[in-house]
């Protein structure tokens, strides 16, 4: 059985062997680091807006604005970057230029609170924002090439598990925890993808070497279907690698296919398509899931406002930096 919602509330009757089944399914998926938003209602789209320090929730369906869900400066954000739902249901968005991570909550937008407060642990130029299979928070922490660890219930500082410039961290991007539990995450100043042990933080290798496949300037990082997919935001194009051994495959996503300028954030989602935001364009771009073809302009330019967009999320499609649509992980960011 299936449910949908959009603004209403769907409530289903499930036999009491049924339910058993469905609660051991969402917690493998917990295992696997996902965190499952109830709140907000399914099926919409959310995008960071950076250019105007706000998050825009769109029509999941037709890319229609719905509203400006984070207004301008809620709680004191400044340019964000990264917005995931936590396993609590509510928002977070990283504040890069305050080095800060805000929560909002998940059903209205309203401001929170503090989560993680500025500078703390050293951060500096939070980008990618993770929840692990343990509960907590990872930081990518740009400014000083690091990823730090956070209280998942309280954003209390618990370790730099990353060190800077452990594997030749240059400028950290994007994270994302991978099917095999380890965490990857997109060196944007010498234009890798490096593997860091899950558990310890401990520098594995570099998963996709300098430049392989053209690779410049790497944002947005999602696992699906076996394979490791990579915006390359100063090529315009999106491009794809094995999932296990890092070897380029292919370029995915062509140059400035669809109009594409500065590839940002991505997410495939179920209905066969994955959706790419274009930071210098103001748009959000949909493509065929199997081919990588262009579809369509799935968020016009500067539609409710739009400007700069930098990640996106489908609401109850992916949380903690899980991917519900093909069960891989990912977490975008921007330059």
């Amino acid at each position: 059985m299936s449910a949908s919602r959009t603004n209403g509330v769907s409530v289903l009757y499930f036999s009491n062997s049924f339910r058993i089944v469905l609660a051991m399914a969402l917690a493998v998926f917990w295992v696997l680091g996902a965190a499952i938003d109830t709140r907000a209602a399914e099926g919409d789209l959310f995008v960071v807006s950076a250019g105007n320090h706000q998050v825009l929730r769109y029509n999941g369906s037709t890319g229609a604005i719905i509203d400006t869900f984070v207004t301008a400066g809620s709680g004191g954000l400044v340019n964000p970057i990264t917005a995931i739902f936590g396993p609590d249901g509510n928002l977070y968005v990283a504040s890069y230029t305050t080095s800060q991570v805000l929560r909002y909550d998940g059903s209205t937008g309203a401001f929170i609170d503090v989560f993680v407060s500025a500078g703390s642990g050293g951060l500096n130029g939070p980008y990618g924002l993770a929840f692990g299979s343990d509960g907590n928070l990872y930081v990518s922490s740009s400014n000083n090439s690091s990823v730090l660890r956070y209280n998942g219930t309280t954003g209390g500082f618990i370790d730099t598990f990353v060190s800077t410039g452990s594997g030749t961290l240059t400028v950290a991007q994007s994270i994302a925890f991978g099917l095999d539990g380890h965490l990857y995450v997109a060196s944007a100043g010498n234009n890798k993808i490096l593997r860091y042990n899950g558990s310890t933080g401990a520098f594995i290798n570099e998963f996709v070497t300098s430049g392989d496949g053209g690779l410049d300037w790497p944002e947005g990082l999602a696992f699906y279907g076996g394979y490791l997919y990579v915006s390359s935001f100063n090529t315009d194009q999106v491009l794809r690698y094995n999932g296990s051994s890092g070897a380029f495959v292919n370029v995915y996503i062509s140059a400035a296919s669809g109009g594409l300028n500065g590839p940002v954030g991505l997410v495939f989602k179920s209905d066969g398509r994955v959706y790419v935001s274009s930071y210098s364009t103001n748009e959000v771009i949909r493509y065929s899931t199997n081919s990588g073809a262009f579809e369509d302009v799935f968020v016009t330019a500067g539609s409710g406002g739009l400007s700069f967009p930098a990640y996106l999320t489908f609401a109850n499609a992916a949380g903690g930096g899980v991917s519900g649509s093909g069960g891989g992980c990912f977490i975008e960011s921007l330059k």
